[in-house]
């Protein structure tokens, strides 16, 4: 430490540099001394914080998902019951006509009345089919066909082939190029075989002609 000289010749410390230590006092620490670093982690430490953050991802991943599962299950639910509704839109009307039917039907005597209201009903009917796309199939006259055929019986006939159909007992439907429902048809087997002529033993022929 430097010190001063007075006038009487004794000496004093510097209160300058008496400032400058004083700091390093208060700290504690020697000049020029340095912190000491962290100390590193161990492996096992290392793998027990990465761990927790996997733990805490799957976590979170789970619960995503969750909700994930929970929306699509929503969005089903009301993709379903939007499809019914516009299904069953058109058939409303259907429905009014065919009370009214029934009203007409139990108060009046006129049958071409009502044969006219079924007719119309019937024509409402096919229109809420177009404007779901469904379209019913003609079957009599035609091939039979595996793929769109249902056939219920089997008829001899003089003037169908064999293998085409007779008539429907049900009609068939198709949306767009879809099959909703096969036609369920009676098929020709062809004419009618006619029971052959039962013909004498030549034996018993020759005795009579020598008799």
């Amino acid at each position: 430490m430097s010190k001063i000289e007075v006038k009487d010749g004794s000496e004093v410390p510097d209160p300058e540099e008496k400032e400058k230590v004083q700091p390093c006092a208060a700290e504690g620490a020697a000049p020029g001394a340095e912190k000491a670093p962290a100390p590193e982690p161990t492996p096992e430490e290392k793998l027990k914080a990465e761990l927790a953050e996997l733990q805490s991802k799957y976590l979170y991943l789970q619960a995503e998902y969750q909700n994930y599962r929970k929306r699509v299950v929503k969005d089903l639910a009301d993709a379903r019951a939007f499809t019914v509704a516009d299904t069953l839109s058109p058939f409303l009307s259907v429905f009014d006509y065919l009370t009214m039917a029934e009203t007409a039907a139990e108060n009046t005597d006129n049958l071409e009345a009502v044969r006219q209201g079924l007719k119309m009903i019937m024509g409402e009917f096919f229109k809420a089919f177009d404007e779901l796309g469904v379209k019913k199939f003609d079957s009599v006259g035609k091939k039979f066909d595996p793929t769109l055929h249902d056939a219920v019986a089997n008829e001899p006939s003089d003037t169908v082939p064999e293998g085409e159909v007779i008539r429907e007992w049900a009609g068939g439907f198709k949306l767009g190029e879809k099959l909703l429902r096969p036609a369920r048809v009676v098929v020709s087997s062809g004419k009618k075989e006619e029971p052959c002529e039962e013909k004498a033993p030549q034996g018993d022929a020759e005795e009579k002609s020598g008799e």
